[in-house]
């Protein structure tokens, strides 16, 4: 091995370390290392910005503003909706709804339509008193598993798609992948409505539990006439910086106010409203002119009106509140709502709300105002999962709606029969959607996931690295040497078994960036075709089922349907061998 090779070795060591870890944001982390090789020499800054100019890393990009397009009108998910109401067993409302959900999934972002989804099944399942975790893991992995069918269904299949156009090869057709990719959605419902769903925990949805709780951490107090602040503020009168304690809405006779701001005055006969470490009541009580309402019998529900609402909300991997405490992040006055309550691997955090670190993947309960489902729906910040009783959030023109969809098929075709590129046929798609402006340039602007096109294309640069200081090459020999005697099949095999490792650590897009110059190497030294590894690459790097952390939508059920991480390894991982035995056994009959 040369320095150079040591050097990248060691480098890309010290990246996975940093993902898995989760030391910083995951885009952040792999443009860091993309920054060393370029200050060091390693690569040049053509090489290293590469990425940047990548036809499928910008291609992502566009597919990010037609599907934001789609899902604006909210035509799918009225049609799911409508869909699903119709079903009457459990088994049938999972086929009713799963086999359309994974064809949507083929030709739009899984992200939004799992986000999307989420809310209409929790409600759903709560309407009929099933477990919400019986159908939301399916979801997840339903929306994984359809996105493997066509070029467009996953970033992933875009990015190895634009490595191969930039390694002067030829890239995938917009169906080439479904040779796999049918086959392994159909075993994969299969055994998600047979052996998968017996697996499937069955668990009480983090709002039940909560209401369930309730009394555990809502308290009540009533604004005497000796209190010495009355007619004063929140703030003077010392309420807003409570020892683990949050006033989060003041009840005044038929009157709500909520949030609760520093400003707000108090006034006698104000009943207040706490939530928090009810251990911590005790110091309030001491003050003069609050008594404790220990006959309340409020809940969660008597804490809602016309303006008030209660909201999910799932910390999403790029999200600005991240390692800051809920305090820190001054969460009331950004995002003008109160934390109710966060939930960590299927339990409530006890703690102080105000002192709970977040972390990617803890559901909040929120107490908003009306609407802030409309204002954060597209927020970088979080997921917003379920709002209860809040109205419809997309009353847009349905023939919008419609020309929307009209276009997204359009120009499915002009890519089946040849006549345009996928980069050429979504740029022409969203030039389209701004000019008859069906979306807005700011609207376009806030569907581009930025840190995610940051993570992809700077993962290109990381490629580049490996390729160009001979370490791809080194590889693929030490891998040639274990697996030469036994076989192409075997050699698949392993080459499966990594990329899958590496998206269930780190992430999908970066996987498949570290393991396709592996794969070419293989390919050239076998004297095989190049295209079946790039096939494996693409499915392996998506096909991940184990962990919550390996692909987004995992993340995002993995509140909403009270999960444990034990959850993912006990349902994923059957669903994972039987992806990875019919990939490598398709793979090699057609290509090898």
């Amino acid at each position: 091995m040369t320095f150079e090779m040591v050097f990248v070795l060691v480098m890309v060591i010290g990246m996975l370390a940093a993902l898995l870890y989760e030391w910083a944001r995951p885009d952040m982390i792999v443009f860091s290392v993309v920054v060393i090789f370029l200050v060091t020499g390693l690569l040049t800054p053509q090489e290293a910005l590469r990425g940047f100019s990548n036809q499928g890393m910008l291609t992502v990009a566009l597919l990010f503003i037609v599907a934001g397009a789609v899902q604006k009108h909210g035509i799918i998910e009225h049609y799911m909706q409508n869909w699903l109401n119709k079903s009457r067993t459990i088994k049938g409302s999972m086929l009713r709804f799963f086999i359309p959900t994974a064809s949507f999934s083929a030709f739009l972002n899984n992200t939004p339509i799992v986000v999307t989804f989420t809310p209409i099944i929790k409600k759903w399942c709560e309407e009929r008193d099933i477990a919400p975790s019986k159908f939301l893991i399916p979801l997840s992995y339903v929306t994984i598993l359809g996105g493997t069918i066509t070029l467009m269904g996953t970033s992933t299949n875009l990015v190895v798609h634009g490595m191969l156009i930039n390694y002067d090869l030829e890239g995938f057709t917009l169906f080439q992948l479904a040779v796999v990719g049918i086959p392994i959605t159909i075993i994969g419902l299969i055994y998600l409505f047979t052996v998968g769903y017996r697996l499937l925990p069955n668990y009480v949805g983090f709002r039940k539990q909560v209401i369930a709780d309730a009394k555990e951490y809502i308290s009540e107090m009533i604004v005497e006439r000796d209190f010495p602040f009355v007619n004063q503020s929140v703030q003077k009168a010392g309420l807003r910086d409570l020892k683990g304690l949050y006033l989060i809405e003041i009840i005044r006779g038929k009157e709500r106010i909520s949030p609760v701001r520093s400003t707000t005055i108090i006034q006698h006969g104000d009943r207040l409203i706490f939530t928090g470490l009810i251990s911590t009541i005790a110091d309030l009580q001491n003050t003069k002119g609050l008594a404790l309402d220990t006959g309340s019998d409020l809940n969660l529900d008597d804490l809602k009106n016309g303006d008030v609402h209660l909201v999910e909300a799932v910390v999403s991997h790029q999200s600005s509140l991240l390692s800051k405490s809920v305090k820190q992040s001054q969460f009331r006055s950004k995002f003008d709502a109160g934390v109710l309550a966060v939930h960590r691997n299927n339990e409530r955090i006890k703690s102080k709300i105000g002192d709970i670190v977040l972390r990617p993947g803890d559901t909040l309960l929120l107490l908003t105002g009306s609407d802030f489902v409309r204002k954060y729906q597209q927020s970088s910040d979080f997921y917003v999962v379920s709002s209860m009783d809040t109205p419809t959030k997309f009353h847009e023109d349905s023939k919008k709606g419609w020309l929307a969809i009209g276009l997204l098929i359009t120009m499915i075709l002009t890519v089946t029969f040849g006549w345009l590129s996928m980069f050429k046929a979504m740029a022409l798609a969203v030039l389209i959607l701004i000019v008859t402006k069906m979306i807005t340039p700011e609207e376009a602007k806030k569907y581009i996931q930025f840190d995610v096109l940051l993570l992809i294309a700077s993962a290109f640069g990381v490629g580049a690295a490996m390729t160009k200081s001979g370490l791809a090459a080194w590889m693929a020999k030490g891998l040639l040497s274990l697996g030469e005697s036994l076989g192409v099949f075997v050699i698949l095999l392993f080459m499966y078994i990594l990329t899958n490792i590496f998206t269930e650590l780190i992430t999908n897009s970066a996987a498949a960036v570290l393991m396709l110059p592996i794969g070419l190497e293989l390919a050239n030294s076998l004297d095989v075709s190049y295209m079946g590894f790039a096939v494996i690459i693409s499915i392996a790097a998506s096909a991940s089922f184990i962990t919550p952390i390996g692909y987004q939508t995992n993340l995002i059920v993995y509140g909403p349907g009270g999960y444990k991480f034990k959850d993912y390894v006990k349902i994923g991982a059957p669903l994972s061998a039987l992806v990875m035995i019919a990939s490598v056994t398709i793979v090699h009959f057609v290509w090898f």
